[in-house]
C-alpha cells in the first residue's frame, strides 16, 4: 500500500469510503504532510499554492473532529473572498456527503444580512465565511463561537493583503483559546509569522515547494558608460523582462525622482519613493506599488528599508550599492515564494572598486553582458493588471475592508476575485480592482452606499 494512500490515515470509515467514491486515492504532497498532523490535533501552518489540495486537507481534518449530534458551530473557516468561501463550502459538503445531517453555512459580505441571521438561528456545524461579515455577526450577537474547536485561516496572506487584519483579530478574540488552529497560505511574510506566533500553540510548519528553486536569483551585470546609456539599459531590461513588480534602486533622492519621471515619460508605469515625500504621498506610493497598480518603484535604499515589498519579479541596480551587504539585501527581495528572481546591475569604469568587492563576495569574475536588442523599445510598455480607486472615507468614518468589498460585490457588482488589496487609512481608503472592471467598480462605489453613507470615489492615475 502506498504511503500516500488515504487509507493509511486514522479516518472515519464513512469519510474513507466517500473519498474512494470521489476518486481520491493518493494524497497530494500538502495533504500527505499536513493531514496526519491535523488528525493528531496539532496546530499546523501549511504553505502551498492554490490548487495543491489544501481544502481537502483541512476539510477532512475538521470533519473527523466533528460531533454531528452536537448541533453547534464547531468549525470556522475564514476565506478572503466570497468565491473562495463558496468553493470551500462546496468541497466540504462533497467530502461530508457520506455523513448525514452535517450543516455547512456560508457567511459572506455582499449578500443580504437578514437571511443569514435566519440560517444562523436554525444552527450549523461548520461556518465558512469572509472575515468582515463573520465579525459583524459575532459583534451583533448572531454567531456564537463558544463551542468552536477548529479555526481555519485559508489563504491567510491574501486576507491580510485585502486589509482584514482588524476583523481577524476581533474574531480570534471571540474564539475559545482551547482550539485547533490551521493556517494555510501561499506565501509566508513576516505579518503571517507574527499572527501565527500570537494565535497558535506550538504550530508545526509544513511547506510544499513549487517546482522552482526558491533561492534562485539569476544575477546579471551590464557595463554602461554614462547616464544616457544607463537609462537606455533600464528601458531595455524592463522591455525584455516585462516585470509585474520591479524595484529600481538608486543612490540619491534626486536621482530616484528623475529616473521615475523619465520612465513615466517613456510610457512605463513608474513611481518614486524617497525621503522627500510627505507621509501621505509615501503611503499612496506604497499602496499603488504593493497592489500592482504600478509595476516599477524607483527607490533609494533608505526609503526602501523595512518595507514589505518582497516577492519582486526583478530588481535593477541603477548604480551598484555602496557595499556588498546592501547589494545582497537589495537583490534578496526578489526570487521568493517559489519563483525565480532576476537581479540586473549596471556599472561603469568609475565603479571598479565596488565591482572588485562584489567579485570577492560572489567568488566569480564580473563581466558586462550584452544588453537586450534595441528593437524591444518599439513594443508597447507593460500595463499593470490593476487600477486603484480612492475612497474619501476611512477608519475615522468606521469604514472597514469588508464594507468596501461588500459595496463592490453586492447586487450587480463585480466578482470578489476582481478585487485586489484593500488599504484603509484614517481618512481615506484605497482598493485595487482589475483594469477591465475599473469603470464598473467606480460606478458601484459612486452610486452605492458604504456604512449607509455616500462617499466620493475616484480613480488614481
Amino acid at each position: 500500500m502506498s504511503q500516500t494512500a488515504f487509507s493509511t490515515l486514522n479516518l472515519n470509515p464513512d469519510l474513507l469510503s466517500n473519498l474512494t467514491s470521489l476518486g481520491y486515492d493518493a494524497m497530494t504532497p500538502i495533504q500527505a504532510q499536513s493531514l496526519p498532523l491535523i488528525l493528531e490535533g496539532k496546530d499546523v501552518i501549511a504553505q502551498g499554492k492554490t490548487g495543491s489540495g489544501k481544502t481537502a486537507a483541512f476539510g477532512l481534518g475538521l470533519l473527523q473532529n466533528l460531533r454531528v449530534k452536537r448541533f453547534r458551530v464547531q468549525t470556522l473557516v475564514l476565506c478572503p473572498t466570497r468565491e473562495l468561501a463558496d468553493q470551500v463550502a462546496k468541497e466540504i459538503r462533497r467530502l461530508a456527503r457520506a455523513i448525514h445531517n452535517i450543516k455547512v453555512l456560508t457567511l459572506c459580505g455582499g449578500m443580504p444580512f437578514g437571511p443569514q441571521i435566519g440560517s444562523l438561528e436554525h444552527g450549523a456545524h461548520i461556518i465558512v465565511g469572509t472575515p468582515g461579515r463573520v465579525e459583524e455577526h459575532i459583534r451583533k450577537g448572531f454567531l456564537c463561537l463558544d463551542e468552536l474547536n477548529t479555526l481555519v485561516l485559508d489563504e491567510a496572506d491574501r486576507m491580510l493583503e485585502m486589509g482584514f487584519q482588524d476583523s481577524l483579530d476581533a474574531i480570534i478574540e471571540g474564539a475559545p483559546r482551547d482550539r485547533q488552529t490551521l493556517l494555510f497560505s501561499a506565501t509566508y511574510p513576516d505579518q503571517i509569522a507574527s499572527i501565527a506566533k500570537r494565535i497558535m500553540r506550538n504550530p508545526v510548519q509544513v511547506k510544499v515547494e513549487s517546482n522552482h528553486d526558491n533561492s534562485s536569483i539569476s544575477q546579471h551585470f551590464y557595463k554602461v558608460d554614462n547616464n544616457e546609456e544607463r537609462m537606455r539599459a533600464v528601458r531595455l531590461l524592463l522591455s525584455q523582462h516585462r516585470p509585474e513588480s520591479c524595484v529600481v534602486f538608486c543612490n540619491t533622492k534626486r536621482e530616484a525622482q528623475e529616473i521615475s519621471d523619465d520612465l513615466e515619460a517613456y510610457g512605463f508605469s513608474s513611481i518614486a519613493l524617497h525621503g522627500d515625500l510627505e507621509q501621505r504621498e509615501r503611503d499612496r506610493t506604497l499602496v499603488l506599488f504593493a497592489n500592482k497598480s504600478r509595476s516599477i518603484l524607483v527607490a533609494t535604499d533608505v526609503a526602501a528599508r523595512g518595507l514589505d515589498i518582497d516577492n519582486l519579479d526583478a530588481v535593477i541596480n541603477y548604480h551598484l550599492a555602496r557595499d556588498t551587504e546592501v547589494h545582497v539585501h537589495r537583490i534578496g527581495r526578489t526570487g521568493r515564494a517559489g519563483s525565480k528572481g532576476i537581479a540586473c546591475s549596471l556599472f561603469s569604469d568609475k565603479e571598479h572598486y565596488k565591482v572588485a568587492l562584489l567579485e570577492d563576495y560572489l567568488d566569480r569574475p564580473i563581466e558586462g553582458e550584452m544588453l537586450p536588442p534595441d528593437h524591444l523599445l518599439d513594443q508597447p510598455t507593460f500595463r499593470p493588471a490593476m487600477i486603484t480607486l480612492m475612497i474619501d472615507g476611512g477608519k475615522k468614518q468606521k469604514v472597514r475592508p469588508g464594507d468596501i468589498l461588500g459595496a463592490l460585490t453586492g447586487e450587480n457588482g463585480i466578482a470578489g476575485s476582481d478585487v485586489g488589496k484593500i488599504n484603509v487609512f484614517d481618512f481615506c481608503a484605497y482598493v485595487a480592482v482589475k483594469r477591465e472592471v475599473a469603470r464598473a467598480a467606480l460606478k458601484k462605489l459612486e452610486n452605492g452606499r458604504i456604512k449607509g453613507r455616500n462617499f466620493r470615489a475616484r480613480q488614481l492615475r
